[in-house]
């Protein structure tokens, strides 16, 4: 995910322990975690709409080895050079279902991980507050658009090691939660947006330059 426009690989993992609750704990050493990755991995390409990848539910993850790690840490890699919040594996051109996430929640907290085989869980009615902030994307890049998602999430899925997790957000972490795991399931936000916005979104991505390296699409 865009940023608002206003705004050793088994020792760092392990770093992100479950508290009693059950809940991924993914605000602790998150600078030294996000840079960790971000060393050891390569910065690739974006992908953008249009590409196939993108508008396709993508393939579980089944082999929790190194070169998932070594995909993690050039996700972080690219998510940083792109100046974006969250990356999915398919938006640098990989048909797996993880998403990587280095983004700060409306109380201005760092939450830093990764999440394969994501699953957003569904809110009770009671729990639907709706956020109607902007949203963007680095697979559609240079557009923002309104677009209204509840403030809170819950994901579950694995860690890179295939452990079960459940992460959590409010805010503007709550939309990057939601719009990565879309993105896994072959959906771009703009896929969520009245036929008007969405012509509006592909208008400005068409004006502008992005300021980092994408896939072209022929």
């Amino acid at each position: 995910m865009a940023q608002q426009e206003t705004d050793q690989r088994m020792n760092n993992e392990a770093a992100v322990a479950e508290p009693g609750d059950g809940f991924v704990v993914d605000t602790e050493d998150a600078e030294a975690r996000e840079l960790a990755h971000r060393e050891r991995g390569t910065s690739r390409p974006i992908t953008v709409v249009g590409n196939p990848v993108l508008h396709k539910e993508c393939q579980d993850v089944t082999e929790f080895d190194d070169k998932l790690a070594a995909l993690i840490d050039d996700m972080f890699a690219s998510q940083r050079t792109a100046e974006g919040v969250g990356l999915a594996a398919n938006q640098i051109g990989v048909d797996l279902k993880v998403f990587v996430y280095d983004c700060p929640d409306d109380d201005g907290v760092r939450h830093v991980g990764a999440v394969c085989n994501p699953v957003l869980e569904e809110l009770p009615p009671q729990e639907r507050r709706l956020d109607d902030s902007n949203e963007g994307c680095l697979s559609v890049p240079t557009a923002y658009v309104s677009l209204p998602r509840p403030d809170y999430a819950v994901v579950r899925g694995q860690d890179a090691q295939g452990n079960p997790i459940k992460v959590r957000g409010n805010g503007y972490f709550a939309r990057c939660l939601q719009h990565e795991t879309d993105h896994l399931y072959g959906y771009l936000y703009i896929d969520r947006l009245s036929k008007r916005d969405r012509k509006d979104a592909l208008r400005q991505m068409e004006e502008n330059t992005p300021r980092y390296e994408v896939v072209s699409n022929g």
